[in-house]
Protein backbone atom coordinates (compact mmCIF):
# COMPACT_ATOMS: atom_id res chain seq x y z
CA UNK A 1 0.00 0.00 0.00
CA UNK A 2 1.22 3.43 -0.85
CA UNK A 3 0.93 6.06 1.17
CA UNK A 4 0.33 9.69 -0.13
CA UNK A 5 0.53 12.75 2.13
CA UNK A 6 -1.17 16.67 1.15
CA UNK A 7 -0.99 19.48 2.96
CA UNK A 8 -3.24 22.59 2.24
CA UNK A 9 -1.76 25.78 3.48
CA UNK A 10 -4.25 28.36 4.72
CA UNK A 11 -4.44 31.54 6.04
CA UNK A 12 -4.74 30.37 9.39
CA UNK A 13 -3.88 26.69 9.73
CA UNK A 14 -2.64 24.05 7.75
CA UNK A 15 -4.17 20.85 7.41
CA UNK A 16 -2.57 17.46 6.69
CA UNK A 17 -3.63 14.32 5.18
CA UNK A 18 -2.59 10.75 4.46
CA UNK A 19 -4.47 8.90 2.12
CA UNK A 20 -3.70 5.27 0.94
CA UNK A 21 -4.48 4.04 -2.93
CA UNK A 22 -8.49 3.78 -2.73
CA UNK A 23 -8.32 8.04 -1.08
CA UNK A 24 -9.28 6.82 2.13
CA UNK A 25 -8.15 9.38 4.58
CA UNK A 26 -5.64 7.33 7.05
CA UNK A 27 -4.13 10.46 8.95
CA UNK A 28 -5.31 13.80 9.60
CA UNK A 29 -3.83 16.52 11.45
CA UNK A 30 -3.85 20.36 11.84
CA UNK A 31 -1.45 23.45 13.28
CA UNK A 32 -1.77 26.68 12.72
CA UNK A 33 -0.24 28.64 9.97
CA UNK A 34 3.32 30.96 10.89
CA UNK A 35 3.51 34.25 9.87
CA UNK A 36 5.98 34.70 7.10
CA UNK A 37 7.73 32.91 3.98
CA UNK A 38 10.42 31.87 5.14
CA UNK A 39 8.74 30.33 8.96
CA UNK A 40 5.87 28.83 6.10
CA UNK A 41 8.38 27.08 4.57
CA UNK A 42 10.42 25.68 7.87
CA UNK A 43 6.73 24.65 9.54
CA UNK A 44 5.83 22.72 6.41
CA UNK A 45 8.98 20.94 6.74
CA UNK A 46 8.26 19.78 10.12
CA UNK A 47 4.19 19.68 9.81
CA UNK A 48 5.70 16.78 6.70
CA UNK A 49 7.65 15.08 8.94
CA UNK A 50 4.18 14.77 11.93
CA UNK A 51 2.46 13.37 9.05
CA UNK A 52 4.94 10.80 7.69
CA UNK A 53 5.80 7.85 6.70
CA UNK A 54 4.52 8.44 2.97
CA UNK A 55 5.39 7.49 -0.07
CA UNK A 56 4.76 11.08 -1.79
CA UNK A 57 3.76 14.54 -0.54
CA UNK A 58 1.98 17.49 -2.74
CA UNK A 59 1.30 20.63 -0.84
CA UNK A 60 -1.39 23.58 -1.96
CA UNK A 61 -0.88 26.93 -0.95
CA UNK A 62 -2.63 30.32 -1.74
CA UNK A 63 -2.08 32.77 -4.02
CA UNK A 64 0.00 33.05 -7.18
CA UNK A 65 1.91 29.73 -7.49
CA UNK A 66 4.05 28.91 -10.83
CA UNK A 67 4.34 25.93 -11.98
CA UNK A 68 7.99 25.15 -10.73
CA UNK A 69 6.53 25.32 -7.30
CA UNK A 70 7.13 29.27 -6.68
CA UNK A 71 4.79 31.60 -4.84
CA UNK A 72 5.12 34.98 -6.33
CA UNK A 73 2.62 36.21 -3.85
CA UNK A 74 -0.09 35.47 -1.52
CA UNK A 75 -1.91 38.63 0.30
CA UNK A 76 -3.48 36.46 2.86
CA UNK A 77 -0.63 34.93 3.92
CA UNK A 78 1.48 37.70 5.34
CA UNK A 79 5.71 38.20 4.21
CA UNK A 80 5.14 35.36 1.77
CA UNK A 81 6.13 36.47 -1.64
CA UNK A 82 9.01 35.42 -3.92
CA UNK A 83 9.20 31.99 -1.96
CA UNK A 84 10.73 29.46 -3.77
CA UNK A 85 8.20 26.53 -1.74
CA UNK A 86 9.20 23.56 -4.16
CA UNK A 87 12.42 23.42 -4.15
CA UNK A 88 13.26 24.58 -0.18
CA UNK A 89 10.91 21.55 1.15
CA UNK A 90 12.88 19.14 -1.38
CA UNK A 91 16.11 20.15 -0.03
CA UNK A 92 14.82 20.13 3.71
CA UNK A 93 12.92 16.90 3.31
CA UNK A 94 15.39 15.04 0.61
CA UNK A 95 12.72 14.13 -1.66
CA UNK A 96 10.54 15.78 -4.29
CA UNK A 97 7.56 17.68 -3.46
CA UNK A 98 4.78 18.85 -5.69
CA UNK A 99 3.53 22.05 -5.31
CA UNK A 100 0.70 24.09 -6.16
CA UNK A 101 -2.07 26.36 -6.00
CA UNK A 102 -4.29 25.30 -2.72
CA UNK A 103 -7.89 25.96 -5.31
CA UNK A 104 -6.61 23.95 -7.52
CA UNK A 105 -5.71 21.10 -5.37
CA UNK A 106 -9.19 21.45 -3.82
CA UNK A 107 -10.74 20.85 -7.67
CA UNK A 108 -8.66 18.36 -8.76
CA UNK A 109 -9.90 16.77 -5.41
CA UNK A 110 -13.85 17.48 -5.79
CA UNK A 111 -13.58 16.52 -9.34
CA UNK A 112 -12.07 12.87 -9.08
CA UNK A 113 -13.59 12.17 -5.88
CA UNK A 114 -16.19 14.66 -4.99
CA UNK A 115 -19.38 16.79 -6.15
CA UNK A 116 -17.85 17.17 -9.55
CA UNK A 117 -17.39 13.98 -10.62
CA UNK A 118 -18.70 13.31 -14.26
CA UNK A 119 -18.35 16.91 -14.94
CA UNK A 120 -16.30 18.37 -17.91
CA UNK A 121 -16.31 21.69 -17.06
CA UNK A 122 -16.71 22.95 -13.47
CA UNK A 123 -15.58 25.91 -11.23
CA UNK A 124 -14.92 25.34 -7.83
CA UNK A 125 -14.79 28.63 -5.57
CA UNK A 126 -13.33 27.86 -1.84
CA UNK A 127 -14.55 30.05 1.10
CA UNK A 128 -12.16 30.21 3.64
CA UNK A 129 -10.24 33.19 4.76
CA UNK A 130 -9.92 34.38 0.92
CA UNK A 131 -11.67 33.16 -1.86
CA UNK A 132 -9.39 31.10 -4.20
CA UNK A 133 -10.59 29.47 -7.38
CA UNK A 134 -9.90 26.13 -9.25
CA UNK A 135 -11.21 25.61 -12.88
CA UNK A 136 -11.70 22.68 -15.44
CA UNK A 137 -13.12 23.10 -19.08
CA UNK A 138 -13.24 20.53 -21.57
CA UNK A 139 -12.39 17.70 -19.23
CA UNK A 140 -9.01 19.21 -18.56
CA UNK A 141 -7.27 21.25 -15.55
CA UNK A 142 -6.65 24.89 -16.25
CA UNK A 143 -3.70 26.64 -14.89
CA UNK A 144 -3.29 29.64 -17.44
CA UNK A 145 0.16 30.53 -19.20
CA UNK A 146 1.37 31.06 -16.00
CA UNK A 147 -0.04 28.90 -13.50
CA UNK A 148 -2.27 31.64 -12.03
CA UNK A 149 -5.27 30.84 -13.48
CA UNK A 150 -8.16 30.90 -10.54
CA UNK A 151 -7.69 34.08 -8.54
CA UNK A 152 -11.19 35.15 -8.55
CA UNK A 153 -11.43 36.36 -5.22
CA UNK A 154 -9.58 39.65 -6.51
CA UNK A 155 -11.64 40.45 -9.13
CA UNK A 156 -13.14 43.80 -8.12
CA UNK A 157 -16.56 44.25 -7.36
CA UNK A 158 -17.29 47.02 -6.12
CA UNK A 159 -14.57 49.71 -6.70
CA UNK A 160 -15.28 52.20 -4.16
CA UNK A 161 -15.38 49.37 -1.65
CA UNK A 162 -13.22 48.65 1.65
CA UNK A 163 -9.70 47.65 0.94
CA UNK A 164 -8.32 44.12 0.43
CA UNK A 165 -5.30 42.74 1.78
CA UNK A 166 -3.74 42.70 -1.98
CA UNK A 167 -3.69 46.55 -1.60
CA UNK A 168 -6.75 47.03 -3.85
CA UNK A 169 -10.43 48.21 -2.97
CA UNK A 170 -13.05 46.62 -3.49
CA UNK A 171 -12.36 42.62 -3.87
CA UNK A 172 -15.06 39.82 -4.16
CA UNK A 173 -13.41 38.41 -1.04
CA UNK A 174 -13.40 41.45 0.92
CA UNK A 175 -17.45 40.51 0.95
CA UNK A 176 -17.47 36.67 0.08
CA UNK A 177 -15.26 35.19 2.52
CA UNK A 178 -14.82 34.09 6.03
CA UNK A 179 -13.65 37.54 6.37
CA UNK A 180 -16.44 38.88 4.43
CA UNK A 181 -18.99 37.46 6.49
CA UNK A 182 -17.22 38.97 9.96
CA UNK A 183 -16.77 41.71 8.10
CA UNK A 184 -20.59 42.06 7.18
CA UNK A 185 -21.41 40.92 10.66
CA UNK A 186 -19.90 43.85 12.70
CA UNK A 187 -16.82 41.97 13.88
CA UNK A 188 -18.76 38.81 15.00
CA UNK A 189 -17.25 35.74 14.24
CA UNK A 190 -18.68 33.51 11.25
CA UNK A 191 -18.97 30.54 13.57
CA UNK A 192 -20.75 32.66 15.91
CA UNK A 193 -23.27 34.19 13.08
CA UNK A 194 -23.68 30.29 11.78
CA UNK A 195 -25.30 29.12 14.83
CA UNK A 196 -27.27 31.74 15.52
CA UNK A 197 -29.03 31.84 12.06
CA UNK A 198 -29.22 27.96 12.45
CA UNK A 199 -31.24 28.90 15.77
CA UNK A 200 -33.48 31.53 13.65
CA UNK A 201 -32.35 34.77 14.86
CA UNK A 202 -33.34 37.42 12.33
CA UNK A 203 -30.30 39.66 12.95
CA UNK A 204 -28.18 36.38 12.04
CA UNK A 205 -30.17 35.43 8.97
CA UNK A 206 -29.80 39.06 7.21
CA UNK A 207 -26.50 38.78 7.86
CA UNK A 208 -26.35 35.47 6.09
CA UNK A 209 -28.49 36.78 3.40
CA UNK A 210 -26.46 39.72 2.70
CA UNK A 211 -23.32 37.60 2.38
CA UNK A 212 -25.18 35.06 0.03
CA UNK A 213 -26.08 37.99 -2.29
CA UNK A 214 -22.18 38.68 -1.98
CA UNK A 215 -21.13 35.23 -2.91
CA UNK A 216 -24.23 34.84 -5.43
CA UNK A 217 -23.04 38.23 -7.67
CA UNK A 218 -18.99 36.50 -7.97
CA UNK A 219 -20.98 33.26 -9.18
CA UNK A 220 -22.79 34.75 -11.75
CA UNK A 221 -20.20 36.97 -12.77
CA UNK A 222 -18.10 33.69 -13.58
CA UNK A 223 -20.82 31.89 -14.64
CA UNK A 224 -21.09 34.44 -17.64
CA UNK A 225 -17.43 34.00 -18.48
CA UNK A 226 -17.33 30.34 -18.28
CA UNK A 227 -20.45 28.72 -18.82
CA UNK A 228 -19.67 25.69 -16.11
CA UNK A 229 -21.70 22.87 -15.69
CA UNK A 230 -21.16 22.75 -12.36
CA UNK A 231 -20.29 25.24 -9.36
CA UNK A 232 -18.51 23.68 -6.75
CA UNK A 233 -18.13 25.63 -3.08
CA UNK A 234 -15.56 24.53 -0.16
CA UNK A 235 -13.13 26.16 1.76
CA UNK A 236 -14.57 26.60 5.55
CA UNK A 237 -17.34 27.87 5.36
CA UNK A 238 -18.48 24.83 3.47
CA UNK A 239 -19.19 23.26 7.03
CA UNK A 240 -22.69 24.92 6.89
CA UNK A 241 -24.63 23.83 3.87
CA UNK A 242 -28.03 24.21 5.25
CA UNK A 243 -27.09 27.96 6.24
CA UNK A 244 -25.67 29.06 3.25
CA UNK A 245 -26.55 27.16 0.23
CA UNK A 246 -30.88 28.23 -0.20
CA UNK A 247 -29.74 32.02 0.10
CA UNK A 248 -26.98 31.26 -2.21
CA UNK A 249 -28.82 29.03 -4.73
CA UNK A 250 -31.51 32.25 -4.55
CA UNK A 251 -29.67 35.09 -5.47
CA UNK A 252 -27.59 33.31 -7.96
CA UNK A 253 -30.77 32.78 -10.07
CA UNK A 254 -31.87 35.92 -9.27
CA UNK A 255 -28.86 37.57 -10.71
CA UNK A 256 -27.40 35.51 -13.70
CA UNK A 257 -28.46 36.56 -17.32
CA UNK A 258 -30.86 35.33 -18.78
CA UNK A 259 -32.10 32.36 -16.14
CA UNK A 260 -34.65 30.95 -17.85
CA UNK A 261 -32.95 30.74 -21.16
CA UNK A 262 -30.59 28.44 -20.15
CA UNK A 263 -29.35 25.42 -18.22
CA UNK A 264 -28.03 26.79 -14.56
CA UNK A 265 -25.15 25.04 -13.59
CA UNK A 266 -25.72 22.79 -10.69
CA UNK A 267 -24.82 24.51 -7.55
CA UNK A 268 -23.14 22.32 -4.90
CA UNK A 269 -21.06 22.43 -1.60
CA UNK A 270 -17.58 20.36 -1.60
CA UNK A 271 -18.64 16.73 -0.92
CA UNK A 272 -14.76 16.23 0.82
CA UNK A 273 -15.55 19.68 3.28
CA UNK A 274 -12.79 21.61 4.49
CA UNK A 275 -10.37 18.23 4.05
CA UNK A 276 -10.45 19.03 -0.13
CA UNK A 277 -7.16 21.10 -0.79
CA UNK A 278 -5.76 18.70 1.78
CA UNK A 279 -6.75 15.39 -0.02
CA UNK A 280 -5.75 17.39 -3.98
CA UNK A 281 -2.81 18.26 -2.91
CA UNK A 282 -1.85 14.69 -2.14
CA UNK A 283 -3.30 14.01 -5.48
CA UNK A 284 -0.78 16.05 -6.81
CA UNK A 285 2.30 13.76 -7.50
CA UNK A 286 0.29 11.34 -9.45
CA UNK A 287 -2.14 14.31 -11.16
CA UNK A 288 0.62 17.13 -11.83
CA UNK A 289 -0.21 17.24 -15.94
CA UNK A 290 -3.71 17.00 -16.04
Amino acid sequence: MTRAAGIDVGGTKFLGVVLDDDGTVLVEQRRATPRGGDAVVEALAEFALELAPYDTLGVGVPGLVTRDGVLRAAPNLVGASEVHVGSRLTTLLGHPVSVDNDATCAIVAEWQHGAARGFDDVLLVTLGTGIGGGIVMGGHLQRGSNGFAGEIGHMVVQPDGPFCVCGRRGCWERFASGRGLQMLAGGRPGEEVVAAARAGDPESLVIVDTFAHWVALGLANLTNVLDPACIVLGGGLATAPDVFLPPISREFRALLYSPDNRPSPVLSFAELGERAGAIGAALLPTNHNL
